[in-house]
């Protein structure tokens, strides 16, 4: 396993880091506690949650996941073995069950969010506190066009800082990163940190996959030059690049085929492109999934490339990829098919 530095933090993080969105829908309690041995044996120290997971979002199972990681550290009893991130809900109206749809990035709702985490996860401290999506209109979930809304009524930037460096000062927190972020969100939240001695974000979270590298416009550049690396969700852009869904095939228990709201990779495009380097892949020798990973591991904008998983062979593919090398031959594939289709699934 490769470890990188946490934005300008202390911390050091594995390249993979466990994703965590399945368990309590998908996974049950055994099966998350399982995947989670399986990871720290293969030298991963970090798991990504959120307040509002598991996904899709219910009121009958928000917060499920962040308790199975709980009730884990509690019953290995190894919680300094780990670098746990959570996220707090960013505001909109399909999430009525999170604080009766209390989810604006106030010091009193991010407050409570984080005492309702620490609870759930039976912990102290969470390692990284994340902005789950920003609280205001812009382009994210997919969204690459912005609209302005200058009528629009969001908490100002400064509010939210200012509340999450009062928990930092207590102890609750220790680093902050945003998620689906923009350039001038960034950028905002550095320079207020800069200006009046609040915690600087360590990292961002945004999607990053063969099918989706509008990363790399605008948003690598501040990765790199501030230390504010990424880390990579939807990898595999919801198990498309692995090709179990091409050509219609719609498995049993995938995601795509229990959940219909995750279509953003699904449109002819994406599955023209996604062939490709599935069959790029096979040409080589390669899991088709191994690859998706491969490529995006390797960025130096990334910190750490956040893998799921709903089953033990699927995890220990995905963590068997960090040992995977990408040929000259395979990266100018890569490069021409993207060429050919850019981000045909943002």
């Amino acid at each position: 396993m490769q470890y990188r530095p946490l934005g300008r933090s202390k911390l050091k993080v594995s390249a993979l880091c466990l994703g965590s969105m399945t368990w309590g829908e998908q996974n049950s309690q055994k099966e998350a506690f399982a995947q989670i041995d399986r990871a720290r044996d293969a030298g991963v120290n970090f798991i990504d949650t959120a307040e509002m997971y598991p996904v899709p979002p219910r009121g009958e199972t928000a917060g499920a996941t962040e308790s199975i990681i709980g009730n884990y550290l509690s019953e290995r009893g190894n919680r300094d073995k780990w670098i746990i991130a959570s996220k707090i809900a960013g505001p909109g109206e399909w999430l009525p069950h999170i604080r009766e749809g209390k989810t604006r990035f106030t010091r009193e709702f991010i407050t409570a969010a984080v005492d309702a985490s620490l609870k759930r996860l039976q912990t102290d401290y969470i390692d990284l506190y994340q902005l789950h999506w920003p609280d205001r209109s812009t382009n994210f979930f997919g969204h690459l066009g912005y609209r302005h809304n200058p009528d629009e009524l969001i908490t100002p930037v400064e509010d939210s800082l200012e509340a999450l460096d009062q928990l930092v000062k207590a102890g609750k927190i220790r680093h902050i990163g945003l998620s689906n972020e923009t350039p001038w969100g960034v950028s905002r939240f550095l320079h207020l940190a800069e200006t009046h001695g609040w915690p600087r974000i360590a990292s961002v979270q945004n999607p990053y996959n063969l099918l989706n590298r509008s990363y790399e416009v605008g948003m690598a550049e501040i990765s790199l030059r501030e230390q504010v690396g990424l880390l990579a969700y939807s990898p595999l852009a919801f198990g498309t690049l692995t090709g179990k869904y091409l050509n219609g095939l719609r498995p049993e228990k995938g995601r795509l085929t229990l959940f219909s709201r995750f279509s953003r990779y699904t449109n002819p495009q994406a599955q023209k492109a996604c062939a490709r380097y599935v069959q790029l892949a096979r040409d080589h020798g390669m899991d088709p999934a191994q690859l998706a990973l491969a490529f995006v591991t390797r960025q130096p904008f990334v910190t750490s490339n956040i893998i799921g998983a709903t089953n033990m062979d699927q995890l220990n593919r995905n963590l068997s990829s960090i040992n995977m090398g990408l040929t000259d031959a395979i990266l100018e594939a890569i490069a021409e098919i993207h060429q050919s289709q850019p981000n045909p699934a943002p």
